[in-house]
């Protein structure tokens, strides 16, 4: 989405806003300046260039990474990640939309050697932005509460070095005074991105696992019924099972079962204790991932789930508006009562039948997924599918057939196709705006944007669905719900976005690619294949949810176990995995 806001805002100021004012007056501007060089702004002007330079930029990003590490002794590895991240990312981000916007720099002498790029954005703009305005964001959330003036002092000094290397950018010639802007925007939403991936989310944790530190102990209730936890040994840090294991005291479930995901078992040992004994409860504490898997075995079961969100996606849970901080999660689930939604069951001629909670893809939806890898992942967040996209932009389209419901097969060529449980991606994005996860269909989207003015209709389209008043938000389960909320809707959506998007609903989508693809399920790339047949499974999985507003629907509250009283001993915490 940056890179495409910064391939439009470029596409508009060499395009219809390139005679319009502030834009027409900066070659006057340009021309000015020039005239009138000289006196101690020219050597200033020049050392802030040279500052802002690509090798200076990568040096002082090794130092400054570097010293952060050594001197935290490797507990500031998201700081780290934070700040490489930052410079890494608006460089790719200058790179793709240097390609596709091309602009001459003005028309005056320039004092400094430039490659033969496009003079939109500025990339020693944005680069000084990354690392100062990075390093200026770790002064305020990471600096020490002693001496604030000091630590207000730095943040200041480091803000004001992208402006005045804007400044030096235009004196010297290289660029128009929108050029250094779109430099700033550039750098400026790379921060705000990552921070938000890597920063705000930590923050939080220490906030509330100190919080949950200092409560009084919870005590259990004797005879508590029987809660399984899945956790993925990643997303849920030992802080974040310590809250989960409070919860669920709190809530009666006295006598908890964890297990720990692998590659080889995502769901750990939860089949076998299903096969044992039915639990009260399963807990699946990680991602998309980790949820789905535990779903696949829930199926048709009975058995209720409650989602810790604390994945990379965790796009179930934001579609089904749990809250972001996975212990309230599921602190306000477990307050709520539980609601049937539908599964999805896909089936080809590759890998064996498997079930998902939120989408399945082909094409540029599974290269994203594919290319961003574990340890990427868990140091940028979701931020590490965005970076992975920026690579596939380019990928070829498909030769695929769809079929609907036993219908008509529709050929068609696309760079990507999704079928979906659900709609909403990161950020609230709606990419199949019609999906919501007790509806009994499924939906599908075919993208096939042609050029940079199709991937700019795409965004466009979806980015307008997410304005107020746009489209009412599908709705979300209620508690005791069990039919479909809306009418089905009809089998053809038609193109929209000039072509750019397709919509598609059904019952049973069957797909037969021109060669095999690979495709992913809820963030899990499958093996390829060439034909994919994907059915929905309604009301196929109860789960726990928090209660809605009185006039969503009526909620039928689900008998929960009493509270445990005080004075009781804890109890023992049994490991499924022998640990």
């Amino acid at each position: 989405m940056q890179a495409a806001l910064m391939v439009g805002v470029g596409l508009l100021v060499t395009g219809p806003l390139a005679g319009q004012w502030p834009l027409a007056v900066e070659d006057a501007v340009s021309r000015g300046l020039a005239a009138h060089r000289g006196g101690p702004a020219l050597p200033l002007s020049q050392g802030l260039s040279l500052l802002a330079s690509t090798s200076s930029i990568i040096a002082l990003t090794v130092l400054a990474v570097t010293a952060m590490l050594a001197l935290s002794r490797g507990r500031w590895l998201r700081e780290a990640g934070f700040l490489a991240g930052a410079v890494a990312v608006q460089s790719a981000v200058f790179l793709l939309v240097t390609l596709l916007v091309e602009r001459p720099r003005p028309h005056v002498p320039q004092l400094d050697a430039a490659p033969p790029t496009s003079s939109f954005p500025s990339g020693h703009v944005g680069a000084a932005v990354a690392l100062f305005g990075g390093l200026a964001v770790l002064a305020v959330l990471r600096g020490r509460p002693g001496l604030p003036w000091l630590r207000h002092a730095l943040t200041a000094a480091l803000l004001v070095v992208p402006v005045l290397v804007a400044c030096s950018r235009v004196y010297r010639g290289m660029h128009h005074p929108s050029d250094v802007v779109g430099g700033l925007l550039n750098g400026a939403c790379t921060l705000l991105v990552l921070a938000h991936a890597l920063l705000l989310p930590a923050r939080t944790r220490t906030a509330a696992h100190t919080a949950a530190v200092d409560r009084p102990r919870p005590r259990p209730a004797p005879g508590g019924r029987q809660a399984v936890v899945v956790r993925h040994p990643h997303g849920c840090t030992p802080e974040l099972a310590e809250r989960v294991r409070h919860t669920l005291l709190r809530h009666g479930y006295a006598d908890q079962v964890w297990t720990q995901t692998s590659a080889e078992h995502p769901a750990g040992a939860l089949a076998r204790r299903i096969d044992e004994v039915d639990p009260a409860l399963v807990v699946a504490c990680g991602g998309d991932g980790t949820v789905r898997a535990c779903a696949d075995l829930l199926a048709h079961t009975g058995i209720p789930l409650a989602v810790v969100p604390c994945g990379t996606g965790n796009l179930l849970a934001h579609n089904l508006r749990l809250d972001a901080d996975p212990a309230t999660a599921l602190e306000a689930a477990l307050a709520g009562g539980t609601a049937r939604i539908d599964l999805g069951r896909i089936r080809g001629d590759g890998p064996r039948p498997a079930r998902f909670a939120v989408m399945a893809g082909a094409g540029f939806d599974a290269a994203m997924v594919a290319g961003a890898s574990d340890r990427v992942k868990r140091r940028l967040g979701w931020a590490a599918y965005a970076v992975s996209a920026v690579r596939h932009l380019g990928d070829p389209r498909m030769r695929l057939s769809i079929r609907l419901d036993g219908g008509p097969v529709r050929e068609r060529l696309a760079r990507m196709v999704v079928v979906g449980n659900v709609g909403a991606l990161q950020g609230g994005l709606p990419l199949l705006p019609d999906a919501h996860a007790d509806s009994g269909r499924l939906e599908v989207v075919l993208l096939d944007p042609r050029g940079v003015r199709g991937w700019l209709a795409a965004a466009g389209h979806l980015v307008a669905r997410m304005l107020p008043g746009a489209r009412p938000a599908p709705a979300c389960p209620n508690p005791g719900r069990t039919v479909p909320a809306q009418p089905a809707p009809a089998h053809g959506r038609g193109p929209v976005a000039g072509g750019a998007l397709e919509y598609f609903s059904a019952e049973r989508v069957d797909i037969r690619f021109g060669r095999p693809q690979p495709y992913e399920l809820d963030g899990d790339v499958m093996s390829a294949a060439t034909r994919l047949t994907a059915e929905v499974e309604p009301g196929a999985l109860r789960i726990w949810l928090p209660p809605r507003a009185p006039d969503d629907a009526p909620a039928e509250r689900t008998v929960r176990p009493r509270t445990a009283p005080a004075g009781e001993p804890a109890p023992r915490v049994p490991d499924l995995d022998g640990g």
